[in-house]
């Protein structure tokens, strides 16, 4: 990690359906870790069942104190590699685990389901930040390094730009 390293929880990339495995092997070498798991209904010919699969999956919730703590967890058999945005690791703030923590144990909150806001060729988006602030825009390429090309229609006129992804609402607008 860069000289930027802040202790908290980070988010570590698994093998597919290895969270169970891997949050053991944390806890085994002493690291604290969470899976949000969620219970849903399983249908088969025969049966129903309920089942609990993770809320995010292929995702490990991890506290990192330190750079011994980071290679510990990299080292867990099953653990493929550290969520980064922007060339940096994703660090989530503890209160956002707290209220993921608070959803999936409550039991008065029924019907969890995770819904990706990632967004899509052809969604229509306001721009929320910048100096295009304002501006309705549809989503025409999506490239590797988290930037958005779009085009803006709201001037009736065809421009593309290159904007950062965090510049744009996180939900389509109604078309």
């Amino acid at each position: 990690m860069k000289k930027s390293f802040k202790a908290g929880w980070y988010v570590l990339y698994v093998k597919s359906r290895q969270e169970g495995k891997v949050d053991r092997f944390l806890i085994d070498n002493g690291l604290e870790s969470f899976v949000p798991m969620i219970k849903t209904i399983r249908k088969w010919s025969d049966r129903k069942k309920i089942v609990s699969i993770p809320l995010f999956s292929s995702y490990i919730f991890v506290r990192i104190n330190n750079a011994k703590d980071l290679y510990d967890a990299m080292s867990v058999q099953g653990a493929c590699s550290f969520i980064t945005c922007a060339g940096k690791y994703s660090l989530v703030r503890d209160e956002e685990i707290e209220q993921i923590k608070f959803l999936v144990n409550s039991d008065d909150i029924l019907n969890v389901q995770r819904h990706n806001l990632s967004p899509y060729v052809g969604d229509m988006r306001m721009i929320e930040k910048g100096p295009l602030r304002g501006l309705e825009c549809e989503i025409i390429n999506i490239n590797n390094e988290n930037k958005i090309i779009v085009r803006l229609n709201s001037i009736n006129q065809s421009i593309t730009a290159t904007l950062p992804s965090d510049y744009l609402s996180t939900m389509p607008l109604a078309i």
